[in-house]
């Protein structure tokens, strides 16, 4: 019987990105984990806790792409819900993802997910035109996650 290969800090979790070309954008997983993401061993993340950093760390990529002239929003898919504006993640273990947000009307708007079921389009959508710079959330949510004392409820 094969074993399973473990994950630790020595031997960090695998990610692979196949480009058309060498100029495509930066991706995620060109970069490496933050330290205190790589720090804890995979065995000791719950499913959700583990989506949760990683979908962080793909809208901190996102963000990093964008003008200033547009703001990150998460497209569902499937059915006719729209977007969802990015404006709170969280995670309750061990399995459920929420995200908080407004629709593109402008109505508080709140997405609860199973990690089994995650499938997540992240889009630039124009920036609302009363504020005057775009809102960067995953630069918020990654700094919060190189915080030794996060908040735990």
């Amino acid at each position: 019987m094969a074993q399973k290969k473990q994950t630790s800090r020595s031997n960090p979790p695998r990610a692979h990105t196949a480009k058309c070309s060498q100029d495509g954008p930066v991706v995620v997983d060109d970069k490496p984990l933050p330290k205190k993401i790589a720090e804890t061993p995979l065995e000791q993340k719950s499913p959700a806790e583990w989506a949760y950093e990683r979908l962080i760390l793909y809208i901190k990529n996102f963000e990093e792409q964008l003008d200033n002239e547009h703001e990150v929003a998460m497209g569902f898919t499937g059915g006719d819900a729209g977007v969802l504006r990015i404006e709170g993640i969280g995670y309750f273990d061990p399995d459920v993802l929420t995200f908080y947000g407004s629709d593109g009307e402008g109505m508080k708007t709140q997405l609860i997910q199973h990690v089994s079921q995650l499938s997540v389009m992240l889009r630039a959508l124009p920036k609302l035109v009363e504020s005057e710079a775009p809102n960067r959330i995953g630069f918020r949510l990654a700094a919060e996650l190189e915080e030794d004392d996060a908040p735990t409820t």
